[in-house]
């Protein structure tokens, strides 16, 4: 089962999405929260794993909230919910260590999907977005020294990454545990200095052009 929270301001929208999640046989809400404040106060105590995040939260922003959550938290992985594809919110939400964004009017197969997505490693965005971030780091100094820090495992983790394969397709192609190819993505996430799956794929992919 995967551990799901959600912080969202609207009543209405929390508790769709939390009817979505406890309908479904893989995954289980650990809890909702109404402001970012709130977020930072509570999840650290619950641990979930994917949390769905409203960008557009009163107060602290659910941008300025996903940077401070994963500080707290840094292997939860944060789907933003937003309401337009404002492409540069949620880039913005991206670089501060979202894993990908949902749109609220999303089907209730959509969220699941994008859940069970992140929680194997995927990336949920449109094309746009992705060539935002592209782009970004293209513009970046480059990332090879950071990339040769790397032990050959992580290296080898980091490759199939780069290649879109998710947690349990990289330990089968390994021979290891999804837990180990984990915690080898802990480490290239500190040894790279990023937050997320598509900052250290993108920077994989510079140092190697």
């Amino acid at each position: 089962m995967i551990k799901v929270a959600i912080v969202e301001d609207s009543k209405a929208t929390r508790e769709a999405l939390k009817t979505i999640i406890e309908l479904s046989k893989q995954c289980v809400c650990l809890g909702t929260c109404e402001t970012g404040e709130d977020a930072l106060r509570v999840l650290p105590g619950l641990r979930p794993e994917v949390v769905l995040m409203d960008i557009e939260l009163p107060a602290m922003t659910g941008i300025e909230c996903v940077g401070k959550l994963k500080k707290l938290l840094p292997e939860v992985l944060v789907i933003m919910v937003t309401v337009y594809e404002d492409p540069d919110r949620i880039f913005a939400a991206l670089r501060a260590g979202a894993s990908g964004y949902l749109l609220k009017r999303s089907s209730p197969d959509l969220v699941l999907s994008a859940i069970r997505d992140v929680g194997n490693g995927g990336v949920p965005m449109s094309s746009e977005i992705a060539r935002k971030v592209i782009q970004y780091f293209r513009n970046q100094s480059s990332s090879s020294e950071e990339v040769e820090n790397l032990s050959p495992r992580e290296k080898s983790v980091l490759e199939f990454v780069a290649f879109g394969l998710n947690n349990k397709e990289i330990a089968a192609r390994m021979h290891v545990s999804v837990d180990a190819v984990r915690w080898h993505l802990r480490h290239i996430y500190t040894k790279l200095h990023v937050h997320s799956r598509t900052e250290a794929a993108l920077k994989f992919r510079e140092a190697t052009e």
